[in-house]
């Protein structure tokens, strides 16, 4: 079985195709994903289906270009931590925006079963205002 660590790797460091899919293969059916409030999606979804309509699904139409990239991972047993910069372009403005951010996530039995992002809203929020 793969460490948490490797888990969550493989959910960013590959193509955004592969990315999506290692990760889908690694939620937890009744995972719950927490985005940081100030961010444009804030709330906690539970569920693949929530997830990907609420996060992944509008940040794929909404933005060109968006990335997470991370710089550091740390792991402590179940939980793993990446930081790093998001970036892109938000559609309805044309504003570029890069942010740092971190993802808290837990791992039980090979499977995510948590995230909690946090992250630089104002550099997000800028993006946004026309």
């Amino acid at each position: 079985m793969k460490s948490p660590l490797e888990i969550i790797k493989a959910t960013y460091e590959g193509p955004s195709e592969e990315n999506g899919k290692n990760l889908l293969e690694a939620l937890a059916p009744n995972a719950t994903w927490t985005e940081a409030e100030g961010f444009p999606y804030a709330g906690t979804y539970t569920g693949a289906e929530e997830i990907i309509a609420n996060v992944f699904h509008r940040l794929g139409t909404e933005w060109t270009g968006y990335q997470a990239n991370v710089h550091t991972y740390l792991a402590d047993g179940d939980r793993v931590a990446a930081f790093g910069v998001y970036s892109g372009t938000y559609n309805a403005t044309g504003k570029s925006m890069t942010a740092t951010f971190a993802h808290l996530y837990k791992v039980t039995d090979g499977k995510i079963i948590s995230m909690e992002q946090f992250v630089d809203s104002a550099m997000v929020q800028a993006a946004l205002k026309s």
